[in-house]
């Protein structure tokens, strides 16, 4: 059940992080964020738990489970075709200004983009993984695949990503503090 202080409270934080505006690390130019993309409280079925996280890869919204039947929907940028990960998995690992290597697949598949990488990227504001990033699991065995800031934030909204999925970096640091080590992920 929605109380009061819980509304209030999660309506404060909605507000927090919810900027007009975002800029781009790379040029600085300001970009708007569609409003369908910011995040919003909104219903969602009653069957599923509280705590897990729903992502909807065709319609570039993540669904965090706040209480049976509503959920903190974020839009998000996800893997372009055949790159996209499905499926359920777990938190296992968090990370606040992550480092990033390219996977060796993204390497063979657009070398002269991503070998120049092959030594890694340290962390920080020009960091493709962005400010916090949420590593997926299964079965105790990482999928390479991330919940993710990112440093490219017109691409909320589109499906360009090597299959990760991003969010604006305000909106990760937000999440990022709200889902423990061990929540479930499920991409459908």
């Amino acid at each position: 059940m929605l109380t009061r202080r819980k509304f209030l409270s999660s309506a404060a934080a909605l507000g927090a992080m919810a900027p007009a505006t975002a800029f781009a690390h790379a040029s600085g130019a300001p970009f708007e964020l569609a409003e369908e993309y910011k995040p919003q409280f909104v219903p969602i079925r009653e069957e599923l738990d509280p705590g897990q996280i729903i992502v909807l890869p065709r319609k570039h919204f993540l669904y965090f489970i706040e209480e049976r039947g509503q959920a903190l929907r974020y839009g998000v940028g996800v893997g372009r075709a055949g790159l996209e990960f499905t499926g359920s998995a777990k938190i296992q690992r968090k990370a606040k200004w992550p480092s990033w290597r390219p996977t060796d697949e993204m390497i063979a598949r657009e070398p002269e983009k991503y070998a120049r990488f092959a030594d890694g990227v340290p962390g920080g504001i020009n960091n493709p993984l962005g400010a916090r990033a949420l590593y997926l699991y299964q079965n105790g065995i990482d999928t390479y695949y991330r919940i993710h800031g990112t440093n490219q934030p017109n691409s909320i909204g589109r499906s360009v990503s090597n299959g990760c999925i991003r969010m604006l970096n305000e909106h990760v640091k937000e999440l990022y503090e709200r889902v423990p080590i061990g929540t479930t992920v499920t991409v459908v």
